[in-house]
C-alpha cells in the first residue's frame, strides 16, 4: 500500500532517532482527544483498508471486525447505503473532497450523526485511496459553541481580558483591556509587559512580571491584586484596577500560557478613599474637641488648635489673634482698606522649613498690609485659599519680601487662610500652608478648617476673656493690698501674695498690719470663699472694715464679730481669718480665730509648733461667739500667719503639708524675707489653684527709753 501517511516512503523518521534540528517539535494539543477525530482509508473498491483506534470508539466496529470488508455496508442503514456509495464515488472520481455530516449506523445498531471530512489519497503507485476524518457531530458542535461562546464573553466582556503565552508575550487583549490600557491590541500581540505597557515604570512592570512568572511557575492564581496609576489614554486622572492572574491549562495539563483579567475599580477606589478621608476627617473633629481647650490660658489653646491641625490639615500652620481684640477694641470687619496688626500665638510645624521661618514667632506684633490674604480674611470673615500657589501669589501671603524668599525656597504649593469667629467677633486667622502634601486645598478643606477654626475660636475667646478677668482681679487685688508694711514698733514683719495660676479663682485671699494705739500692731490674713472679682471685691470690703475696727482698739473677739455681721450683710459671702494684736509692751499677742488654719509659733530654741486655738466659725455664719487666746512673744519669736493656699493639695493629706510648713520653719536665724520665698518655692506648684497670703513676724526688742515708759509686762 505504500507511504500514505503523509510523510512519505522514504521520508519517516526512525522510530529512536531525533527530528532534524531545525525542526520545531513542540508537545501535542489536547484539541483533537477533546473532538476524539477518528481516520478511516477506504480503497478503490470501498473496502477498508485503514482503521484507527478512535475508528472503533466513534464506530463500535474493532480494526479486525472493519479490515476488508465494504464501507457502505459497514457504516450505513439500507437507506443511506446509495447516498454513500454515490458520495465515495464522487470523492474517487476527483470531483473534490466531501465535507458534512452523514448518519452512521453504530455497532450497537443505533445511528449517529457523524462529521466527515472526506479526501482522495494517491500513493506511488498510482492506486487511489479515500480518507476519511470523522467525528461525533454532539461533541463537535459542542466545542463549537463553547468556542464561540467563549470568544463572544472576550470580546464583549466589561472586564479587560488578556493571554499571554509562555514567554509572557500577549497573543490575545480583548476591546475592553484595549481601553484600559489607552492600546489598540495590534501594540500588544506579540510584546511583553514592559514593551507594551510603557507606561508603567520599572517597579510596577517588575512587579506584574514577577506575579505572573510566580502562577506560570505554581498554577494557583493570584486573584483581585489592587494597582494604581495612570495609562497613556491622555487623562491625567489616576486610575485603580483589580488584576486576576491565571494559568491556562490544556485537557492534557500541558501549560498554555496565562490569562489575565483587568477590572477599572477607580469608582469603588475613589469612594473609599473619600470615605477614609471623611473618617479622618471626624477623627479630626473629635480629637480637636478633647485637645483644644483644655485651660482657660490663650497662648496655650492657640498651640492647641495649631497641634491639631499638623500634620493631617497642613505641613504647616499658625495661628494668629488680632491685637485690637486684646486690648479690647471691636474688630471692624468693614474696613478692607486697612492693614491688619495681628499678635502671633502658636506655630506647629510637621517637620524642619524655611517655610516655618517665615511665620511670626510666638509673642511678636506682625503688620500685615491690604492686601494680604489673611489681611482679606479677617477682614471680610470668609476663608481665602489659593488652591495651587504661583509664584506671583507669595507675595500676598507672605508679610515682607524676607519671609516671600523663606516661602519661595521652602516650595509652598497650597495656601489657606481661615478666620477664627467667636459670638460674631472675628479674633484673628488661622493660616494654614502645605510644602510637601502635593494636594492642595479644596472646598472639603474649607469646611473643615472652619469647622475647627469655629470651635477652636471660642475657646480663644473664653481665654481672652478670662485672660481680662485675671489681669483685672489682679489689678484689683494689687490695688487693694498694702504695697510695704508700717512701721512697727517691737515687730519686724515681712509678707507675700502669690494669685492663683488660674484666672478665675483669684481674688479671695487678703492680709494686713495696721499699726494700732500705744504700739500696738494687728496682723490680719484672711480668705473670702468664692474667686474672681466678686471675691476680690468682697475682701476689698473686709479689709476695709478690719481696718476701721482696728483703729478702735477693741478685743480680738469683738472685732470677729463685727466683721461677721459685716459678712453676713454682703450677699453669699462666707470668709475665714485670723486676727492678732501684738501688744510689745507686755510681749504678748491676742489672737481670735474665724474657721481659720491655726498661726505657726517659732521660739529660738524650739521646735515650731502649730497654735492650739479654739477654730471657730467661718465669718458671715453668725449668731457664733468668738475665743481670743494670748500667747507670750518674747523677742526673737516668729508668729506665721498664712491662707489654706499655702498648705492645701487636691492629693496630699493636710497633715502632711502641715509638718512640711512647719520643717521648713526650723531656722530661726533665716532673714523674714528668706523665709516668705522659701515657703512659696517650696509648698506652692506652678498649677496650684488658689490664692496664698503670707505674713511672717517677729518679736524684737523695743528701744530702752520706750520699754521703760511703756506699760509692765504681764
Amino acid at each position: 500500500m505504500g507511504a500514505i501517511d503523509g510523510v512519505g516512503a522514504g521520508g519517516a523518521w526512525p522510530a529512536l532517532s531525533r527530528p532534524p534540528a531545525d525542526a520545531e517539535v513542540s508537545p501535542p494539543s489536547g484539541l483533537l482527544d477533546v473532538l476524539n477525530v477518528a481516520a478511516v482509508v477506504l480503497d478503490a473498491e470501498g473496502r477498508v483498508a485503514l482503521w484507527s483506534p478512535q475508528a472503533e470508539q466513534l464506530f463500535g466496529w474493532t480494526a479486525r471486525e472493519a479490515l476488508g470488508r465494504p464501507a457502505a455496508g459497514l457504516l450505513a442503514s439500507k437507506e443511506h447505503v446509495g447516498l454513500l456509495t454515490e458520495l465515495f464515488a464522487r470523492v474517487m472520481g476527483g470531483a473534490g473532497d466531501w465535507a458534512g455530516a452523514f448518519p452512521v449506523r453504530h455497532k450497537d445498531g443505533s445511528t449517529r450523526l457523524v462529521e466527515f471530512r472526506n479526501m482522495r489519497l494517491l500513493d506511488e503507485r498510482g492506486q487511489l485511496y479515500a480518507l476519511g476524518i470523522a467525528t461525533d457531530r454532539t461533541r463537535l458542535r459542542q466545542l463549537e459553541r463553547d468556542l464561540a461562546l467563549s470568544a463572544r464573553l472576550v470580546a464583549q466582556s466589561p472586564i479587560g481580558l488578556a493571554v499571554l503565552d509562555t514567554d509572557l508575550r500577549y497573543v490575545l487583549v480583548n476591546p475592553t483591556l484595549e481601553r484600559i490600557n489607552g492600546l489598540p491590541a495590534s501594540q500588544h500581540i506579540g510584546r511583553g509587559v514592559r514593551e507594551a505597557l510603557s507606561f508603567l515604570d520599572d517597579a510596577e512592570a517588575e512587579a506584574a512580571e514577577s506575579a505572573m512568572r510566580q502562577v506560570l511557575a505554581t498554577g494557583t492564581p493570584l486573584l483581585e491584586q489592587f494597582t494604581a496609576g495612570r495609562t497613556q489614554r491622555g487623562d491625567r486622572a489616576e486610575h485603580a484596577w483589580s488584576v486576576s492572574y491565571y494559568r491556562l491549562e490544556d485537557a492534557t495539563g500541558r501549560v498554555l500560557g496565562l490569562a489575565t483579567s483587568v477590572v477599572d475599580v477607580t469608582q469603588s477606589h475613589q469612594a473609599a478613599i473619600e470615605i477614609a478621608r471623611s473618617r479622618r476627617r471626624l477623627a479630626l473633629i473629635a480629637d480637636a474637641t478633647v485637645r483644644i481647650g483644655t485651660t482657660l490660658d490663650l497662648d496655650q489653646t492657640a498651640r492647641e488648635l495649631a497641634d491639631v491641625v499638623v500634620p493631617e490639615l497642613a505641613d504647616i500652620a499658625a495661628v494668629d489673634i488680632l491685637d485690637s481684640v486684646l486690648e479690647g477694641r471691636p474688630t471692624l470687619r468693614s474696613s478692607a482698606h486697612e492693614p491688619a496688626v495681628f499678635r502671633a500665638l502658636a506655630v506647629a510645624a510637621a517637620f524642619p522649613s524655611e517655610a516655618v521661618r517665615a511665620a511670626d514667632p510666638p509673642g511678636d506684633i506682625a503688620r500685615y498690609a491690604a492686601d494680604r490674604l489673611v489681611t482679606q480674611s479677617v477682614t471680610t470673615g470668609h476663608p481665602v485659599m489659593v488652591a495651587h500657589v504661583q509664584a506671583r501669589d507669595i507675595s500676598r501671603i507672605a508679610r515682607d519680601s524676607t519671609a516671600a524668599d523663606l516661602l519661595s525656597r521652602a516650595g509652598l504649593r497650597s495656601y489657606l487662610a481661615v478666620p477664627l469667629i467667636a459670638r460674631g467677633e472675628v479674633l484673628g486667622a488661622l493660616d494654614l500652608k502645605r510644602t510637601r502634601n502635593p494636594l492642595p486645598f479644596n472646598d472639603d478643606d474649607i469646611v473643615l478648617a472652619g469647622e475647627l477654626a469655629a470651635r477652636a475660636a471660642v475657646c480663644i475667646d473664653n481665654a481672652r476673656w478670662y485672660r481680662n478677668a485675671h489681669h483685672t482681679a489682679l489689678a484689683l487685688q494689687h490695688h487693694l493690698l498694702p504695697h510695704h508694711p508700717p512701721p512697727t514698733p517691737g515687730l519686724e514683719v515681712a509678707y507675700r501674695y502669690r494669685p492663683a495660676a488660674a484666672s478665675s479663682e483669684i481674688g479671695g485671699d487678703w492680709f494686713d498690719a495696721i499699726a494700732g494705739p500705744d504700739d500696738t500692731t494687728v496682723l490680719v490674713v484672711g480668705d473670702v470663699m468664692g474667686s474672681g472679682i466678686n471675691a476680690a471685691a468682697s475682701m476689698g470690703q473686709l479689709r476695709t472694715a478690719t481696718r476701721t475696727l482696728a483703729e478702735l482698739a477693741i478685743d480680738p473677739t469683738q472685732v470677729l464679730q463685727q466683721l461677721d455681721r459685716t459678712t453676713a450683710a454682703l450677699e453669699e459671702t462666707i470668709a475665714t481669718c485670723v486676727y492678732v494684736v501684738h501688744d510689745p509692751h507686755r510681749a504678748q499677742c491676742r489672737v481670735a480665730v474665724a474657721g481659720h488654719l491655726p498661726p505657726v509659733l517659732i521660739r529660738p530654741g524650739h521646735t515650731p509648733e502649730l497654735l492650739d486655738l479654739p477654730t471657730g466659725a467661718p465669718l458671715g455664719v453668725g449668731g457664733i461667739p468668738f475665743e481670743a487666746t494670748t500667747v507670750s512673744m518674747e523677742p526673737g519669736d516668729q508668729l506665721v500667719l498664712y491662707t489654706d493656699g499655702l498648705v492645701e493639695t487636691r492629693d496630699q493629706p493636710i497633715d502632711e503639708r502641715l509638718d512640711l510648713l512647719l520643717d521648713l520653719l526650723a531656722d530661726t536665724a533665716r532673714p523674714l524675707e528668706e523665709t516668705c520665698d522659701r515657703l512659696l518655692d517650696s509648698l506652692r506648684r506652678p498649677d496650684d489653684h488658689d490664692d496664698v497670703a503670707l505674713v511672717i513676724a517677729r518679736a524684737t526688742a523695743l528701744p530702752e527709753a520706750t520699754a521703760e515708759d511703756g506699760p509692765p509686762r504681764g
